[in-house]
């Protein structure tokens, strides 16, 4: 007979009385476990597949998104969203120059485009000063060879009196100057400018200096002057010394309109700035795609002519640092849309490399120009647009701006492609295709080795390229260049809620460019005029 309270006692297995389940609760509690793991289960799988039914259905949006860049609408000028261009009027507060508390004296060295924002900056700092600005002196570099001068390539008499309410400029700079009744032998002092000094340096150290001698020879004068300026009276005479003073001389002018009427004379065309030549790709330290040979030659260039630095191709290709090569500007046009009957100006100076790496881009789009297929030698000649100087690049300069579609290659030091952006939006948001080589750089490695296709490398560039980026107002980087973007500081709206954004009612600027009165252009300058 049992004894009560035990009832029981010696049906547990041992491991029951160390409080551990035994066969019958393992057999309930795996049921429910298998129970409770089927209801739980069966959801997840059903997010997971939606999950993945919603990645696919993204990447198809993105697929439609990037393939419905629309190439015929690209031949035409951005949406300006109700901005124009507006620099030539001024403030009532602006007052034409009275007086002179000296002369200004600058060297502009450097390459075409790097000596024009020079210029502008110098006009700059002769209003900041008070200042009677001489005729800017271009230097003769070791690169260029180039001894033409402000007059060999720009319209003197023009750029003077379309500053006359701004800044005084005079050809030469007088041999003497006045101190009180007598009259002094006038030497300059030379003085070097803090590298994107501000304008309290012009206010102070500069025209304080200028006063006690009579004039100051800033030199070297290359990014001398801030970029960012709270000032836009300031921001905007730096425009129209830009956009409307720095007129090319006629020669200029007139090659660059026969070039023009003959490419368009079979419809519309695209300018690619090829920057794929010996000093931007020593300075990039992109080597490994050369010949033993060529790489000494780069090597040696670059020793000579910038700082020592360790380089490593791939990473620089990587960060974007390296120049897209010929056959890489080819991938990426085609991957846009452009067919091989696209007509397209190559504004380049030697490729090195030669026709090994051009060949690749020609049996891409075999309507392949330069101004040397355009124009003849001789038309070439009479501008000595024919060598190795500036007078080439200012021909090229102009073609670009008045091609329908612009294309730079390399934007980061390039003075070239920065400034013809910048004007291009000035002049009706004509269309730029800025390929993002950073963003671009993986996907031509990948189908380099074989492991995309084509196909769907074309449709990662795509995805890659913003169509917001063709040549709308838009708001400026901080990393980026005024000269590159100008806006807002030189636009004004039509109509605006903001009176700050107002176009003043007596506006009588149009966007004209700097050949508005070559009648061989009217047709572009009608096209320029439509906003």
């Amino acid at each position: 007979m049992r004894r009560s309270g035990t009832s029981g006692l010696h049906d547990k297995s041992p491991g029951e009385w160390r409080g551990h389940p035994g066969p019958r609760e393992w057999k309930h509690m795996t049921a429910g476990f298998k129970s409770m793991t089927g209801r739980r289960i069966l959801p997840a799988l059903i997010l997971l597949i939606c999950m993945i039914s919603l990645l696919h259905r993204m990447r198809d949006q993105a697929r439609n998104s990037a393939s419905q860049i629309s190439v015929p609408t690209l031949w035409f000028n951005g949406h300006s969203t109700g901005w124009r261009s507006s620099c030539a009027t001024r403030s009532p507060n602006w007052l034409a120059p009275r007086g002179s508390n000296g002369y200004l004296v600058v060297r502009c060295n450097g390459g075409l485009n790097q000596q024009r924002t020079a210029i502008c900056n110098a006009v700059l700092a002769a209003r900041i000063m008070n200042a009677t600005l001489v005729l800017p002196h271009l230097d003769t570099n070791s690169f260029w060879h180039d001894e033409s001068g402000f007059p060999g390539i720009y319209d003197v008499e023009h750029f003077i009196d379309s500053l006359k309410s701004d800044v005084r400029v005079i050809h030469t700079l007088p041999a003497t100057w006045a101190i009180g009744t007598k009259r002094m032998k006038l030497k300059p002092y030379q003085l070097q400018p803090p590298r994107d000094a501000p304008v309290r340096w012009y206010e102070t150290t500069a025209l304080e200096t200028m006063k006690k001698h009579g004039a100051v020879y800033l030199t070297p004068f290359s990014h001398r002057l801030d970029e960012k300026l709270d000032n836009h009276e300031y921001q905007r005479l730096r425009c129209r010394v830009n956009y409307h003073a720095l007129r090319f001389n006629n020669d200029i002018r007139n090659l660059s309109s026969i070039i023009v009427q003959r490419l368009r004379s079979v419809g519309p065309y695209m300018a690619i700035h090829l920057r794929f030549e010996l000093d931007m790709l020593a300075f990039a330290g992109c080597l490994d795609i050369f010949t033993p040979e060529e790489q000494e030659i780069l090597k040696k260039y670059r020793k000579e002519n910038f700082a020592e630095k360790k380089l490593e191709y791939n990473h620089r290709r990587l960060i974007g640092k390296c120049p897209l090569t010929p056959h890489e500007v080819g991938l990426f046009l085609r991957a846009m849309g452009f067919n091989n009957a696209t007509r397209i100006y190559l504004a380049v100076g030697e490729v090195f490399g030669g026709e090994r790496f051009l060949k690749p881009l020609r049996d891409l789009f075999p309507q392949l120009e330069t101004r040397s297929t355009v124009a003849l030698p001789e038309e070439l000649g009479l501008v000595r647009a024919d060598g190795h100087g500036l007078l080439g690049p200012a021909v090229d300069y102009m073609v670009c701006l008045l091609s329908d579609i612009f294309v730079p290659t390399y934007d980061g030091p390039s003075n070239f492609a920065n400034n013809l952006i910048g004007q291009r939006l000035y002049y009706g948001f004509r269309t730029t295709l800025q390929p993002d080589r950073k963003a671009l750089a993986p996907h031509y490695i990948k189908l380099e080795k074989g492991l995309v296709s084509r196909s769907d490398f074309e449709t990662s560039v795509r995805q890659i390229i913003s169509p917001k980026s063709f040549g709308r107002p838009r708001t400026r980087l901080p990393s980026e260049s005024f000269y590159t973007n100008p806006w807002p500081e030189c636009f004004c709206m039509i109509s605006s809620k903001d009176s700050a954004n107002q176009c003043p009612l007596d506006i009588v600027e149009t966007t004209s460019v700097d050949i508005d009165e070559d009648e061989n252009f009217l047709d572009e300058w009608n096209q320029l005029q439509r906003l």
